[in-house]
């Protein structure tokens, strides 16, 4: 993939996961009856939320990976032992 698309490509995704949390944000302060903070603390505290859940997918993602990997080294051993 061509570098530069790839960037763009993500600071798309960037973007659109600060929107979603921004609008959280919002929903957030408006259901509890607070004012919500002016647009540069409300962007700062967005880019925040969308940065630590992005991490915590990468995580367990990772996490859920190696166990998908695992099941499939067990079978694969598994089967090459009926084999013999």
């Amino acid at each position: 993939m061509d570098p530069n698309l790839k960037k763009n490509l993500r600071k798309l995704a960037q973007g659109a996961e600060t929107g979603v949390a921004r609008s959280l944000l919002r929903w957030k302060y408006k259901k509890e009856g607070r004012a919500a903070p002016q647009d540069e603390d409300l962007d700062t505290q967005s880019r925040k939320i969308a940065d630590e859940a992005h991490t915590i997918l990468s995580i367990r993602g990772k996490k859920a990976w190696n166990e998908v990997k695992k099941v499939y080294e067990k079978q694969r051993a598994g089967g090459e032992e009926d084999n013999k």
